[in-house]
């Protein structure tokens, strides 16, 4: 079964770029990323790979790539299928919070990696 790139191409990904309005940036990999094109809500919480899920999140462009947004919501991310597989939170209310305001999640989260790093992988 497909799940990444099946409903949705790279340059098709590539163009909410401008329908948010943000420049694309230029050599955005490695230490140097300032943006990634993220899940609204994310694939492990069965989110859609369809344009309509999918928005650049960037920077802080000073932060190291660690504290930049989209490396902390991946931890949210990992944080929330946790709590989903273990049956602490209800899928939909997961999915309803990191689509609202991830953020509500981040200390907790936060908090949740450095116990178990090893679920805490990087990703969307």
């Amino acid at each position: 079964e497909c799940v990444r790139n099946c409903s949705t191409t790279e340059s098709d990904k590539n163009s909410t770029y401008a329908q948010y309005g943000i420049p694309h940036p230029a050599n955005n990999e490695g230490a140097s990323q300032v943006c990634e094109l993220d899940h609204l809500i994310s694939l492990e919480l069965g989110g859609a790979d369809t344009l309509d899920n999918i928005w650049p999140q960037c920077g802080p462009n000073q932060a190291v790539l660690a504290k930049r947004f989209f490396k902390q919501k991946d931890a949210v991310e990992n944080f929330l299928a946790e709590q989903v597989k273990t049956g602490v939170m209800d899928l939909e209310k997961a999915q309803t919070g990191i689509a609202t305001d991830w953020t509500q999640f981040l200390g907790v989260a936060q908090s949740f990696c450095a116990k178990n790093p090893k679920k805490c992988k990087g990703g969307n």
